[in-house]
């Protein structure tokens, strides 16, 4: 599962919560005024508006505005960042209806899928294809892609493939950072033959409970099978019920659902993620697998470094035939015209000066980051950022998407979560867990 915190502005009655923000560099046509920082070659169209619908809200979006800013002063090209948290819902029904907006800044590979289903998006153009092959791994040119032709350009990433540890806490007893699947498992045995608890886990998230345990199964999968089977698995090529799967689901029983190492294991069931990470900084428990936005649940006054309280270190790989397996999420622009302002402002955002523009608008605090190998690593001022975007940007890395937000929600979103809160909660067995959630998967 993914996502985004925010800060909303509501501007209308109901459950609907839209922002409009425009980026509002004065404009006296594009004198070059600030496009050392944008690049080269944009042509100018001055009095020209291209709207960005997008699911960013509040604060967020207020960043993304100000980070197009040298864009429309460059090119006289206004953006129009329409944010709104009915984003899923109302993108289908705005391009079936007519009223598509030049981008959309799409969450999910599926949902790219669906909107070109419906024959109105377009093609990206070659400047964005070679920018795309430029910066980013294949993985990423893939998720853009359907049915062989190439669609979106990636926008933010997440990485979910860490673990969090005390540094304080393993200098104290000796531990150090495994940077192997065995090597992790090994230590792991170590702290529960002294007593202590190896992982903490908590899946527990109101109406979201079980999402966390999705990540682990994913992680797992990846490592084990690779990125092939892992997206065969997305489209339910391969189920639930086939060995690869039903091998990882074990792997994972064997870690998060082993009481020597995390203690009760109906517990986890019951826990809420964000309380999971609590027990880091004290040595309450040793190790979560965990993205990295957890740290907003640490306690407070916690010094997340490299030598602190609390600080992360990489999954490791299982399989050495997977190269650097790294699970995440991410943002595509889709466009649905080919007008030239649209195909100016979609080029950009395929750069890394947009990255880097939009990473120094998240300010000394960070939380945006980029898989363009284009991004010099400095441009993080965030340590923890950094380290994701090294990961993010390894043009040898196995990126996969998450898979629970990329299958039918009936599973992503239903029988996978609840399905995987039974197994913890009840320790119900694999196989009957597995042939559950493919007996609820959508026919149609």
């Amino acid at each position: 599962m993914s996502g985004i915190a925010a800060v909303v502005v509501v501007i209308a009655v109901g459950v609907f919560f839209i922002v409009h923000h425009n980026s509002s560099s004065p404009l006296n046509g594009a004198t070059g005024k600030d496009c050392a920082t944008v690049g080269s070659g944009y042509a100018v169209h001055k009095g020209t508006t291209v709207e960005v619908f997008t699911s960013v809200v509040g604060d967020e979006l207020t960043r993304y505005a100000a980070a197009s800013a040298d864009f429309t002063a460059c090119t006289g090209i206004k953006i129009d960042w329409n944010g709104s948290d009915q984003f899923e819902a109302q993108l289908p029904v705005r391009v079936t209806g007519g009223t598509a907006p030049g981008l959309a800044l799409v969450p999910q590979p599926g949902l790219i899928a669906q909107m070109v289903a419906t024959g109105q998006a377009v093609v990206a153009p070659n400047a964005v294809k070679n920018n795309v092959n430029k910066y980013w791994s294949k993985s990423w040119l893939a998720l853009g892609s359907v049915g062989g032709k190439f669609y979106a350009a990636p926008n933010s990433a997440n990485l979910k493939s860490l673990v969090w540890y005390s540094p304080k806490q393993f200098a104290k007893y000796g531990y150090t950072v495994p940077t192997t699947w065995k090597a992790m498992f090994t230590q792991s045995d170590k702290m529960a033959a002294a007593g202590q608890t190896a992982w903490c886990g908590g899946i527990g998230s109101g109406g979201a409970t079980g999402w966390p345990a999705t990540d682990w199964l994913e992680e797992v999968v990846v490592r084990e099978a690779g990125a092939t089977v892992y997206n065969d698995w997305i489209s339910h090529k391969v189920k639930f019920s086939d060995p690869p799967i039903i091998h990882a689901m074990n792997t994972v029983w064997g870690w998060m659902g082993n009481s020597k190492y995390v203690g009760t294991v109906s517990t986890i069931a019951t826990t809420s993620f964000q309380d999971a990470v609590t027990g880091i900084p004290s040595g309450g428990c040793m190790q979560l697998q965990q993205a990295s936005f957890i740290a907003a649940s640490l306690p407070k006054g916690s010094v997340v470094s490299p030598t602190g309280d609390a600080w992360v270190y990489y999954l490791p790989g299982i399989n050495p035939a997977v190269t650097t397996p790294v699970e995440g999420g991410g943002e595509f622009y889709l466009a649905f015209n080919s007008k030239p302002e649209t195909v100016e402002a979609q080029t950009y955002f395929s750069t890394p000066q947009w990255a880097i523009s939009r990473i120094k608008a998240a300010g000394a605090n960070g939380g945006w980051l980029s898989a363009n190998s284009g991004v010099p690593v400095a441009t993080y001022t965030n340590p923890l950022d950094a380290l994701s975007a090294k990961y993010l940007a390894d043009p040898k890395s196995t990126f996969v998407f998450d898979a629970s937000d990329a299958m039918p929600a009936a599973i992503g979103n239903g029988a996978e979560w609840t399905g995987f809160t039974d197994w913890f909660a009840s320790g119900t067995p694999v196989k009957t867990v597995a042939a559950r959630i493919d007996a609820a998967w959508p026919t149609k």
